[in-house]
């Protein structure tokens, strides 16, 4: 039996209270994976605050990213909202609308943002230059023992591949 690729918009003609469980696209005949090889857009400082609500605390609804922020940011749960959506559009988040209540996931994890900013950073910044960036990041913020100890690790397994 062949089987027919439906547009979410055909399906929701044809079982109008369907709730849809939206990822980073809605479209079955696109190809949504992330990790295919296109980068997502460098989330903005707003984005990247409601990012790391979402990396501390795991999958969250609207209402517990928003009380989240609002002891260090005055911002309004509309806001919070709308920016939730234009993340989701975008891909950095996932919905998940199966729910009364909307729950958001990062799409990527902590770390493969911070390597897309930091690679970003290095070209525009520093002319590819990953000397120039760690001597401005050490001389901006003094690093600890730990920090330092875990740079010297680096360095030696830079120097002497096994």
């Amino acid at each position: 039996m062949r089987q027919k690729a439906y547009s979410s918009m055909g399906l929701l003609r044809v079982f109008p209270n369907l709730r849809q469980l939206s990822l980073t696209c809605y479209d079955p005949r696109r190809n949504c994976d992330l990790m295919a090889g296109k980068s997502l857009p460098r989330p903005t400082e707003a984005e990247l605050q409601l990012l790391r609500v979402l990396w501390d605390h795991g999958p969250s609804t609207v209402r517990e990213i928003h009380d989240s922020l609002s002891d260090a940011k005055d911002t309004g749960y509309t806001t919070t909202l709308k920016i939730l959506q234009k993340m989701a559009d975008k891909g950095l988040v996932r919905r998940d609308e199966t729910e009364r209540s909307h729950v958001y996931s990062a799409a990527i994890k902590a770390e493969q943002t911070q390597r897309q900013l930091v690679r970003d950073l290095l070209q525009r910044a520093f002319g590819g230059s990953p000397g120039k960036l760690v001597l401005q990041a050490l001389s901006e913020k003094p690093a600890s023992a730990e920090e330092l100890a875990e740079i010297r690790q680096m360095l030696d397994q830079l120097q002497n591949p096994k």
